[in-house]
């Protein structure tokens, strides 16, 4: 086999795999979306919320300690 035939190849392996994980990708999120009901959303949307309010509560106490530590 010459170079140009086994670049050939590697090619087409590279786009049959390619081709492979997007499939594979397709086929998980749609079993995802699937699964998905008003409520798993609506739970998902209140942790990220309550994650993203103690987020700011620390960076505020962070700002407090370090604006206390400065005087």
């Amino acid at each position: 086999m010459n170079t140009e035939e086994r670049a050939r190849e590697l090619m087409a392996n590279d786009r049959l795999h390619a081709e492979h994980q997007h499939e594979s990708m397709l086929n998980r999120a749609s079993k995802e979306l699937d699964t998905q009901t008003p409520g798993n959303i609506e739970e998902e949307a209140r942790e990220l919320m309550a994650a993203e309010r103690l987020h700011g509560e620390h960076q505020h106490e962070s700002m407090l300690g370090r604006a206390s530590q400065e005087n």
